[in-house]
């Protein structure tokens, strides 16, 4: 598929990277169910990639994270706590493949849109050795789609959802960064992950860093929000987490490939033709689904769609799902223009990341031969950052770095940036190589 196509004005595909590990077809009738009536989570046969011990050197600690397929189990009803407060925690000690960092998981309390008191899941990781003078910065990582199944929470996965994601969180670490990766609601938890809601993922994604400080006494009271595509959307919206801050410090925001335009999603997909990007129109429509009880999935989509829409809300994003082969997109999505633009108008007021100003300092960064966030759109949004008042909005482009491409090469140019307000020190960082999208 090439830029000119109506899609390649979406960003739908955010942070679509292959997936090798993928959830169970076992799961379809729970997601089925919930194109009636959203609630509820799914259970999957454990193939967790992720060993380890309750730490229990600390009779203060939390309990231990425990599971029933890949669904966390937290209390219920969940008592009430403040955003960042710690539901469990799993020591599962230095992980080699992410440099010897100590990586715990945790269940933790934030706020949904609404502002309910609700779990999220996510993982911590520190630096092996000792913590700098000041404690260890915080770079709360916000990742791109992985799906919305539980299964395809990254904190059950080896590489955290993605090859590149763990290359980019191995720079972080080396540089002197703890980490601190949220799930976002609804992956990994009970009900259904809020896809591209951003208040929901921008409240878990500051949230996670006041757990992590709860977790690991003498953290930096200074945090970065650091995200690629859906989760570069994120980043932004955690610029807005109204939380309090005379312990922590969000001194600066790092958007890659934001999400945005979401308005447009439904209709560019439905007249694409491509029916691999109706994963990302049944998503959208899911996560919608989750926040308005007003959208009924199942009467949107009809019998044969909805059938469909369960079986791809059941999976993990992959390079294509041959469920989608062959299938015509208009009739997947055979909703009328008016209840296109009704869908697209919520969506976008839920979840475009330039509808107020940043208030903090902010770099985002595109690659120019993106042809999933496409390079116009996010000049548009920086645009619009900077006219509503974002005036500390630095934008750098990338030519020829696509998607995933633009990670590995604007790394040292976010480690830079990030000491420049407040971070670490890199000296030693050179660019990598992220593979191609």
């Amino acid at each position: 598929m090439r830029i000119q196509s109506l899609l390649h004005l979406l960003v739908t595909r955010a942070g679509r990277v292959p997936r090798r590990r993928r959830a169970g077809r076992l799961c379809a009738a729970v997601f089925a169910a919930a194109l009636t009536a959203v609630g509820g989570s799914c259970a999957f046969s454990h193939q967790g990639d992720i060993t380890g011990t309750v730490d229990t050197s600390d009779r203060r600690m939390p309990p231990g994270v425990t599971m029933v397929g890949h669904t966390y189990q937290v209390p219920d009803p969940l008592p009430a706590a403040v955003p960042g407060s710690l539901i469990a925690s799993t020591d599962h000690g230095p992980d080699a493949r992410l440099e010897g960092a100590r990586r715990w998981t945790v269940l933790y309390h934030s706020t949904n849109a609404r502002g309910a008191d609700i779990p999220v899941s996510g993982t911590v990781l520190l630096p092996p050795g000792a913590a700098p003078r000041g404690g260890w910065p915080v770079v709360s990582w916000a990742h791109g789609t992985t799906g919305v199944a539980d299964a395809c929470a990254p904190s059950q996965s080896a590489n955290l959802g993605a090859d590149a994601f763990a290359q980019e969180l191995r720079a972080f670490l080396r540089a002197g960064y703890a980490v601190a990766a949220s799930d976002y609601p609804g992956l990994g938890t009970p009900a259904v992950h809020t896809y591209l809601v951003g208040a929901d993922e921008g409240n878990a994604v500051a949230d996670i860093v006041t757990a992590a400080g709860r977790l690991v006494p003498g953290l930096s009271p200074v945090w970065f929000a650091v995200g690629h595509s859906q989760g570069g959307q994120a980043a932004l919206f955690a610029a807005h987490a109204r939380r309090p801050t005379a312990t922590q410090r969000l001194g600066a925001v790092v958007a890659v490939a934001p999400a945005s335009h979401l308005e447009a999603m439904l209709a560019g997909v439905k007249t694409s033709h491509v029916p691999s990007e109706l994963s990302f129109a049944f998503y959208s429509l899911a996560g919608l689904a989750a926040i308005d009880p007003s959208v009924n999935l199942r009467s949107l989509l009809g019998p044969a769609a909805a059938a469909t829409a369960s079986h791809v809300l059941a999976d993990c994003v992959t390079d294509s799902d041959p469920v989608l082969n062959g299938l015509a997109t208009e009739r997947m999505l055979p909703l009328s223009a008016e209840q296109m633009r009704q869908m697209g108008e919520r969506m976008g007021a839920y979840g475009d990341p330039d509808r107020s100003a940043v208030p903090v300092p902010a770099l985002v960064i595109q690659g120019r031969a993106d042809q999933d966030v496409p390079p116009a759109w996010t000049d548009a949004v920086v645009a619009h950052l900077r006219r509503l008042g974002s005036s500390a909005v630095l934008y750098r482009t990338y030519p020829g770095a696509g998607h995933n491409q633009v990670l590995g090469q604007s790394v040292c140019d976010v480690l830079a940036y990030l000491h420049a307000h407040g971070g670490a020190r890199s000296d030693a960082c050179t660019t990598s190589r992220t593979a191609a999208r």
